[in-house]
């Protein structure tokens, strides 16, 4: 019971952990998914002698990436229809299951391929039945589009009875009128129906005009090597893979490129490989050009990618070859990069070891999982990032398990590390305070300014930044100014930013007089006196009874007193009058000095709900 118990209460505490787990991994693939074969090539397909790659994971990288920024270039792989025969070697799979010529396009299609060139072998017979699939799944997937490369041994293996090269392959080039150029999947250029060949006149002796004459529809025919664009009825040129050269290929490739270049209006179909191998081919000659783990696949997009540039367009490529295995050609099942990768974690931090060429990887990408299989990407890093620290992410605590994957360059193999343990044990930071509010301040000079009267001043208004970028304008304004006068603003508004900025404020001032002065008091005239006298003597006469007669008499009494001090005031004002008029000197009329008024006036700025201001003073004479 107490051990019952005790596995209860640990189930318990686990719960909230497991449910925080859960709710920050979401799946989005899994392990299989990562690792699984990803290509058209046969499940059990293995690693052969000659270099091919046993199937597996490969990179789904756009193929164009390769190539140079801007690239136009429209790729095609070369593809061959003959496996099932018994003169081919078992690769796993036939050309004729329409399932997997629905594989082999949906592949080529994921790796960013534009279309296929069919090495056909003539008509009436498994390879033209697997061409037929390879167009109706084609034309299945708008713009995938294929053409057709007439191999020699169409002409040695599948001519008419009697008939001479030129007449069997007038028939053939017939047949292929009838049975393709109609697709809307059929590769065309300017219009044209692209057909191009394979060693046709180093076998046989070809009248090419007469071929074309024979047909309704004119193909546009694409030669080989450099000696392909000057051929008759020429529109263009392809590249081969060339296994006996001691470069790689590379000068070959440089004087083909050199030779379409000099001539525009035709088409240059480029080539880039992997390598090449013949040593399980019936036919072969032991020719070998070493994959050199990946570098001659990205060697011979280099070689384009110094020639060519977004103002110089490649207009086509072509892959050697999709799925050759026999000469060693093939990039269906991927091209090994010889890298390997482990990863360990420490004090939660992720650190790779990565072993190979790291030139042939993309990027790397985390995965995180809380049952080691179904796995969230927890981010990508870059090549040459090796490290990274996972407290950065907001990983509850819990246990989880780590994978990293070195996705490949394109077409290259992916690799993925061991499982990796991890319970996170990050401190929990205090967050930092949020950023102070946008301020400035607003400040004048000079900080006073004199304006005659009737006339204008200037003075400088500065917005300063304090903290923050404004994003917002502020409206300046002015007030404190009497009515009558006015302010003015060069700009009216500013956009500060984080810098200060300055306008021009204008005070335009009226003239001084009594109406913008203090009031003061006057003196009471002496008649009022009288006023008062006359007043107090009316009240003593009106309405009083008879026995208020003594009041009577205070009254008048009151008006004689009130009359003898005005007359008293006036003769003391007669006589000073009397002594000033009398006086031979008269008394120098003084200069007036000009009145000086200052005004507070205070300039104020607003953006949405900020205020800000300043005053200064502004003194009118």
């Amino acid at each position: 019971m107490r051990v019952q118990t005790c596995a209860l209460a640990a189930m318990l505490l686990a719960m909230p952990m497991l449910g925080s787990a859960t709710s920050y991994v979401v799946p989005t693939t899994t392990l299989t998914a990562q690792t699984a074969n990803n290509t058209s090539a046969a499940n059990g397909f293995t690693l052969q002698t000659n270099g091919n790659r046993g199937s597996g994971n490969v990179s789904k990288m756009d193929v164009h990436s390769l190539l140079y920024a801007g690239a136009t270039t429209k790729v095609y792989a070369s593809l061959m229809m003959w496996w099932g025969q018994s003169s081919h070697i078992n690769i796993g799979y036939t050309s004729t299951d329409p399932a997997q010529i629905k594989s082999q396009v949906e592949d080529m299609i994921s790796r960013g391929i534009n279309g296929v060139i069919i090495a056909w072998y003539g008509p009436n017979n498994s390879i033209d039945q697997a061409t037929q699939l390879l167009m109706a799944e084609a034309e299945a997937h708008p713009g995938f589009t294929f053409a057709i490369m007439i191999d020699h041994g169409a002409l040695e293996w599948d001519s008419c009875s009697g008939c001479t090269p030129q007449q069997a392959l007038t028939a053939q080039m017939q047949y292929l009128e009838q049975t393709y150029f109609h697709s809307p999947a059929y590769m065309t250029e300017g219009g044209l129906p692209v057909v191009t060949n394979f060693d046709i006149d180093l076998n046989y002796t070809i009248d090419w005009k007469a071929l074309n004459s024979a047909l309704s529809t004119h193909p546009l025919f694409l030669f080989q090597n450099n000696g392909g664009f000057s051929h008759v009825l020429s529109g263009g040129s392809y590249s081969w893979v060339m296994p006996t050269t001691t470069d790689y290929g590379a000068a070959y490739l440089s004087s083909f490129y050199a030779a379409g270049i000099a001539l525009p209006s035709e088409q240059t179909v480029g080539a880039t490989y992997k390598g090449f191998n013949d040593t399980l081919a019936s036919w072969g000659s032991n020719r070998i050009m070493g994959q050199q783990c990946g570098q001659t696949w990205l060697k011979t997009f280099s070689d384009i990618n110094g020639i060519y540039s977004s103002g110089k367009q490649l207009p086509d490529l072509q892959l050697v070859t999709w799925n050759d295995y026999e000469e060693g050609t093939e990039i269906e099942s991927g091209i090994d990069n010889c890298v390997t990768l482990s990863g360990a974690i420490s004090a939660n931090t992720l650190q790779l070891t990565i072993s190979g060429n790291e030139s042939t990887v993309d990027h790397y990408t985390v995965y995180i999982s809380t049952d080691g299989q179904n796995l969230m990407s927890l981010t990508d890093l870059a090549t040459g990032l090796h490290s990274i620290n996972l407290c950065s992410f907001p990983i509850p605590s819990g246990n989880y398990t780590l994978y990293v994957q070195a996705t490949g360059k394109a077409s290259m193999a992916n690799q993925m590390s061991g499982a990796l343990s991890y319970s996170p044990s990050c401190v929990s930071a205090t967050p930092p305070p949020p950023p102070p509010p946008p301020s400035l301040s607003l400040s004048a000079a000079p900080s006073s300014v004199t304006i005659p009267a009737g006339q204008s001043g200037n003075l400088t208004v500065t917005a300063n930044p304090q903290s923050g970028t404004f994003s917002s304008p502020v409206a300046l304004s002015c007030t404190g100014l009497p009515s009558g006068w006015g302010c003015s603003f060069s700009p009216a508004s500013l956009t500060i930013g984080s810098t200060p900025v300055n306008s021009t404020l204008t005070i335009a001032a009226g003239a001084v007089s009594a109406t913008n002065l203090p009031s003061s008091r006057r003196p009471v005239p002496l008649y009022a006196t009288w006023l008062l006298s006359l007043g107090i003597a009316g009240l003593a006469f009106m309405g009083i009874p008879q026995r208020g007669r003594s009041a009577r008499a205070l009254a008048i009494c009151a008006v004689i007193g009130l009359g003898l001090v005005a007359t008293s005031c006036a003769g003391v004002s007669s006589a000073a009058k009397a002594t000033a008029t009398s006086t031979p000197t008269p008394t120098p009329t003084p200069t007036p000095t000009p009145t000086s008024v200052t005004y507070a006036v205070t300039i104020s700025g607003s953006s949405g709900s900020s205020q800000f201001s300043t005053t200064v003073n502004v003194i009118v004479q």
